[in-house]
């Protein structure tokens, strides 16, 4: 198979690695393509992605109409007259979220306007899915990632809305599910990060199972490390999920952790992430949990490896993950873990028990029992953390991800070219 660097575009909706595990794939994935020896440009809509030496950002600016600074801002009439502006603002306005539609049709735009010499030899998508990928291959393979059916999230957040008004919303939110179900149809590869994820792309999005590559994500091994300098303490657990949405199933550890104080005074939690949610406040108020719950805010990587370093142990209460970063990232930490079997954790955390113990989703007795036994056995959460570490390494990193997206873009050129 031929060796010569590639040139590869890698397009995301949204880039701020702040917003989500999409956005680190962003990064890392670009970064270690671009150390194989690959020309990598990064076509992103604002937010824009934080990219390593060696990768170019190449800005796709839209309205930016969830722009914390301006939220639902008034677009000027110089920028209505752009049709695909203007169609971005109306479906906003009606309550849909047309980004993945929107930025692919100003991919295609674009990439029609390219003089020849500036073209791919292929076009990686992340999760976007939007009308705009299929007439990409009139000129060039296709491929997309999936991290894992967004009709996951629309099932939980529907089972989680209290009153009809709020599950219409909702469906008219997720209403770009529809499009990105016939979008990855089209297209010439598709690519997920575990086999979990892969089975629900299949059943949801009616992809034949066979025809979806995994390629597990990786772990900055050498940023997520012990600090044997940072004093751990005895009695902090840690979390990474966001407050405000039913996926991530903060709401259970919430309830894991009254109860895990009523013999604990001591305990606290670290929640990385903010609070920006009335119903999390009122839980808090609720279970008497005012004072030993911290939000971090946004916070650097280093400061987020710290965190870790100081935390006896990492909960990942999830509903479901398509793969399970947060997890793995306190693993390489040599944190010990309690996490739900919801989606593909058990591929992450693995099932033998030596690097995490594993508990029903949606359950918070069950998440509470061996976080309690974790905490009376500091010998034991020494001895997992080291196991977890030895699994990331072993199976989960960036350049063994990027060697074999690599090896996929060149069967996908190779199968294009025997085809001409």
């Amino acid at each position: 198979m031929p060796t010569a660097p590639l040139r590869i575009a890698l397009l995301s909706y949204r880039g701020n690695p702040q917003c989500g595990g999409q956005g680190i794939y962003v990064r890392r994935v670009s970064r270690e393509l671009a150390a194989l020896g690959h020309r990598v440009d990064v076509w992103s809509g604002p937010p824009y992605p934080e990219l390593d030496p060696g990768v170019v950002l190449r800005p796709v600016p839209s309205l930016d109409l969830w722009n914390e600074r301006q939220l639902f801002r008034m677009p000027s009439l110089a920028e209505l007259r752009d049709p695909i502006h203007l169609s971005e603002w109306i479906s906003t306005l009606t309550g849909g979220f047309p980004e993945p539609r929107t930025f692919t049709r100003r991919v295609l735009r674009e990439y029609r306007a390219l003089p020849a010499a500036d073209r791919y030899d292929v076009v990686h998508d992340n999760q976007s899915l939007g009308s705009g990928l299929p007439p990409l291959r009139a000129w060039v393979p296709v491929v997309a990632t999936i991290h894992h059916p967004i009709t996951v999230d629309r099932d939980i957040a529907l089972a989680a809305a209290r009153t009809r008004i709020k599950r219409l919303g909702l469906r008219r939110w997720y209403g770009f599910i529809a499009m990105q179900k016939r979008v990855a149809g089209q297209l010439d590869r598709i690519t997920t990060v575990s086999r979990a994820a892969a089975d629900d792309i299949a059943r949801d999005f009616g992809i034949d199972r066979r025809c979806i590559q995994v390629v597990e994500n990786g772990v900055d091994l050498a940023l997520f490390r012990p600090r044997p300098e940072v004093v751990r303490r005895a009695d902090r657990l840690i979390t990474t999920v966001s407050a405000d949405t039913p996926l991530k199933g903060f709401s259970f550890l919430l309830e894991a952790f009254a109860a895990l104080r009523r013999e604990r005074p001591e305990l606290t939690l670290t929640v990385v992430g903010r609070n920006g949610h009335a119903s999390t406040e009122k839980k808090l108020r609720h279970l008497g949990l005012n004072g030993s719950v911290r939000f971090t805010g946004r916070i650097t990587d280093d400061e987020l490896v710290c965190a870790y370093a100081e935390s006896t142990i990492a909960v990942v209460p999830s509903l479901y993950e398509g793969f399970g970063l947060p997890a793995a990232e306190a693993m390489a930490c040599g944190v010990p873990v309690v996490s739900t079997r919801a989606g593909a954790l058990p591929e992450v955390v693995g099932l033998d028990g030596s690097a995490g113990v594993l508990v029903p989703a949606g359950e918070s007795a069950s998440l509470a029992r061996p976080i309690a036994d974790l905490l009376d056995a500091p010998e034991r959460c020494s001895t997992m953390g080291l196991a977890g570490r030895a699994r990331v390494a072993s199976l989960f990193t960036w350049r063994r991800a990027a060697e074999r997206l690599t090896d996929i873009y060149r069967e996908l050129i190779a199968e294009r070219s025997r085809a001409c």
